[in-house]
């Protein structure tokens, strides 16, 4: 756990990175395995009106984010700026070519985040992981 609060620097590699990703006009993805900028590659199929791939992205980077910040005030906001940044990127889209603002992008986006909230709390409440 301390390895990653040691190096913050991950955290912040992970969430520029995925900015990036969703400010690109396209998909960088499409274009680096497809040749192809407006095609986006699907790791799974989603989920009803949840897009799987926003969804593990904002679940990784939530991660990553609770094992880089540990103290209460720090997690504090760190779920406001998850929520935050969640909400924005999607709206980013209305504005950027090629990229559309969607629903299910949004929901995927905000369930990422409260999954890895809600198991957080679990461990928290029942002591996982505790000696």
């Amino acid at each position: 756990m301390k390895f990653f609060y040691n190096y913050k620097i991950i955290f912040y590699s992970i969430n520029i990175s995925l900015i990036i990703l969703y400010l690109f006009p396209g998909s960088i993805f499409g274009c680096i395995f497809f040749d192809d900028c407006s095609i986006q590659p699907q790791i799974t199929s989603d989920f009803a009106e949840i897009s799987s791939n926003h969804l593990y992205a904002f679940f990784i980077v939530s991660i990553f984010g609770y094992l880089t910040f540990l103290k209460d005030k720090q997690i504090k906001y760190l779920i406001i700026y998850l929520i935050l940044l969640a909400i924005l990127l999607e709206i980013c889209h209305l504005f950027i070519p090629q990229r559309s603002f969607q629903w299910p992008d949004l929901f995927g986006n905000l369930l990422g985040v409260f999954v890895v909230i809600f198991f957080k709390n679990l461990i928290n409440k029942y002591g996982f992981f505790k000696k």
